[in-house]
């Protein structure tokens, strides 16, 4: 009998151990998460736009800022994307009215490979740059969360809206006519 509290007091001991073990080990990975992790702001509308610069299909650089003075239609997409794949040909339809109106499209892709965003924009016909953020640095800054997501820059480099999920032809146009400048 005896040895049957024993053996009962030993296995609830380890049962503790492990359960302490376990808590700690869980405490130690939240404040080294904490400490390691980058500072990400959460970008609104009256932000100033983060700047970057990345590489088209072309081989071309983009940067944000050379575009000070214009709207900026910024779209987060990935070919894998079913809704991406249907705002894509508005998105070139629009493109080809606004941009001699001062609104410029940048479609960044998030991390995929050369060959995959330029069998895509071959697919599509799209003749707005088409530029790959291969490191995630770009999608990080700007905090971008589901695919698609659009950023609206207007013409002072600030964030006029953030638009996540699809967009019909209809609302790309009203969106490009509110960064259009005046």
């Amino acid at each position: 009998m005896n040895e049957k509290k024993n053996k009962k007091k030993q296995n609830r001991l380890i049962m503790r151990s492990a359960i302490l073990l376990v808590l700690i080990a869980a405490i130690g990975y939240t404040i080294y998460n904490s400490v390691t992790a980058k500072d990400v702001m959460i970008l609104e509308p009256g932000d100033e736009a983060p700047n970057f610069s990345l590489t088209d299909l072309e081989g071309n650089q983009h940067k944000l800022s050379d575009y000070k003075g214009q709207g900026v239609f910024l779209n987060f997409w990935g070919t894998w994307c079913e809704p991406c794949k249907e705002e894509m040909p508005a998105m070139a339809s629009q493109y080809a009215d606004y941009k001699d109106k001062g609104v410029q499209v940048l479609a960044v892709n998030i991390a995929q490979s050369d060959f995959e965003v330029k069998s895509f924009a071959d697919q599509y016909g799209l003749t707005f740059p088409v530029v790959i953020d291969k490191t995630k640095d770009v999608m990080t800054a700007y905090n971008i969360r589901p695919l698609p997501t659009t950023v609206l820059v207007n013409p002072e480099g600030d964030i006029e809206r953030i638009i996540t999920g699809e967009m019909t032809e209809q609302d790309i146009q009203g969106y490009m006519e509110s960064i259009k400048p005046e």
